[in-house]
C-alpha cells in the first residue's frame, strides 16, 4: 500500500469515527426509503465517495475495475487481527486459510466465496472480511479464488466453487476442520455460488452444516422493486450488474439454475441457511425471495434484513459503527451455526 493510500485510509477512518451528531451534519438530511433509514456513517461514506469522485469498478476495463475494487475495499477493511493465515492450493485454485487465535486443533470451518459480479474481486478484496469473520466467530475460514470472467465465463465460477467444496470434504482433516462442522458462505456473487454449492452438497450427500448467504445474487435480469429503487447512488449500480451479466453469462438463459438459484430444483436435505440482506441494496428483494423459497421447501432459514446498510457492508469491517455491528452479528450467528 502506498503512502497516499495509507493517508486516505487514515482520513476515512477518522471521519467515520466522529460522533453520530457530527456525522449527521456532514452527511446531510436523513435518507429513508421503503421503510428503512440509511445508517448515518454509511450515508457519510457514500457522500465522501461522491466528493472524491472515486470511479466505479464498472467504468474501466476488467483489469482496471479489479484494481479499483482492491483499492476501495482496502480503505474500508482496516487492519483486522487474526491468529494465522496460510496460503495454499485448493483443487488447483489459489486459497487462504484463516485460523483464529486460540483455535483448537480441530474445529469448524467455512469455505468462503468472494463477491464481485463473477468478474471482479479476489483473495485480497475480501482479506479483511475473512480475517474479521474468522476471528470474531472463532471459525476457520478457507477463502477460495475461483476463475473470473471474461477470461473464464459461465459456468467456470460455479464449477470451481463446487470442486473446491468437494476438495474440502476430502481434505478437511489436513486443515484442522471437523468434517461434521463445515459449511459454505459468501457475499453477492459469492452468495450465489454458495447457494449452488449447498444444493450440490445436498445432492451428493456431502456434509454442510450451514449456508451463509450475504446479500446473495439469486437471479439474472432482475426486475424487482429494490433493483429499481437502488440501482444508483448506493454503491452497487445498474451498470455494474449489467456488466456482470454480460461478462459472465452473455447468452445464458435467465432460468439456468446454476446461474439463478431461484430457478433451481431444490433437493432434500438442504443445509440450514443464514441469509442477510441490506435495506438499500438492489439485490435485497431477490435475497428475500430465495430465503422464502427454500424455507417453503422445508429448509431452516434465518433471514435478517439489515435496514440501515448498503450492498458491500461486509467489506466495511474497519471503519464506522453500523457496518461493523452488522458484521459482528453475522459472526455470532455463524459461530452458533457451526459451534
Amino acid at each position: 500500500m502506498t503512502v497516499r493510500h495509507r493517508l486516505e485510509g487514515a482520513a476515512l477512518a477518522g471521519v467515520m469515527a466522529l460522533p453520530e451528531r457530527a456525522q449527521r451534519l456532514l452527511a446531510g438530511r436523513r435518507i429513508s426509503i421503503d421503510g428503512n433509514t440509511l445508517g448515518t456513517d454509511v450515508q457519510l461514506m457514500l457522500r465522501l465517495q461522491r466528493l472524491a469522485r472515486l470511479p466505479g469498478a464498472e467504468e474501466g476495463t476488467p483489469a482496471e475495475g479489479r484494481q479499483v475494487l482492491r483499492h476501495t475495499t482496502a480503505l474500508t477493511a482496516g487492519r483486522q487481527p487474526i491468529g494465522a493465515v496460510r496460503s495454499l492450493q485448493v483443487a488447483g485454485l489459489p486459497a487462504r486459510l484463516y485460523v483464529p487465535a486460540g483455535a483448537p486443533e480441530v474445529g469448524p470451518l467455512l469455505v468462503f466465496l468472494h463477491g464481485g459480479g463473477f468478474w471482479c474481486g479476489d483473495l485480497d478484496t475480501h482479506d479483511g472480511p475473512c480475517r474479521f469473520l474468522a476471528e470474531a466467530a472463532g471459525v476457520r475460514v478457507l477463502s477460495v479464488a475461483y476463475r473470473l470472467a471474461p477470461e473464464h465465463p459461465f459456468p467456470a465460477a460455479y464449477d470451481d466453487a463446487v470442486t473446491a467444496y468437494a476438495w474440502l470434504v476430502e481434505h478437511a482433516a489436513e486443515l484442522g476442520a471437523d468434517p461434521g462442522r463445515v459449511g459454505v458462505g459468501g457475499d453477492s456473487a459469492g452468495g450465489n455460488l454458495s447457494a449452488g454449492v449447498a444444493i450440490e452438497a445436498a445432492r451428493h450427500g456431502w456434509p454442510c452444516r450451514v449456508q451463509l448467504l450475504i446479500y446473495p445474487a439469486t437471479q439474472v435480469g432482475r426486475s424487482t422493486r429494490s433493483a429499481e429503487l437502488f440501482d444508483h447512488g448506493f454503491y452497487l449500480t445498474r451498470g455494474f450488474m449489467d456488466r456482470a451479466d454480460q461478462l459472465y453469462a452473455a447468452g445464458v438463459p435467465s432460468d439456468e439454475p446454476r446461474l439463478s438459484p431461484l430457478e433451481a430444483e431444490l433437493p432434500d436435505g438442504l443445509a440450514p441457511a443464514l441469509v442477510y440482506v441490506a435495506g438499500f441494496d438492489p439485490l435485497r428483494d431477490e435475497g428475500v425471495a430465495y430465503a422464502e423459497r427454500i424455507r417453503a421447501a422445508g429448509t431452516r432459514v434465518e433471514l435478517t434484513v439489515l435496514g440501515d446498510q448498503i450492498h458491500g457492508f461486509l467489506n466495511i469491517a474497519g471503519v464506522g459503527r453500523t457496518s461493523r455491528s452488522a458484521n459482528l452479528r453475522i459472526a455470532r450467528d455463524l459461530a452458533a451455526a457451526l459451534g
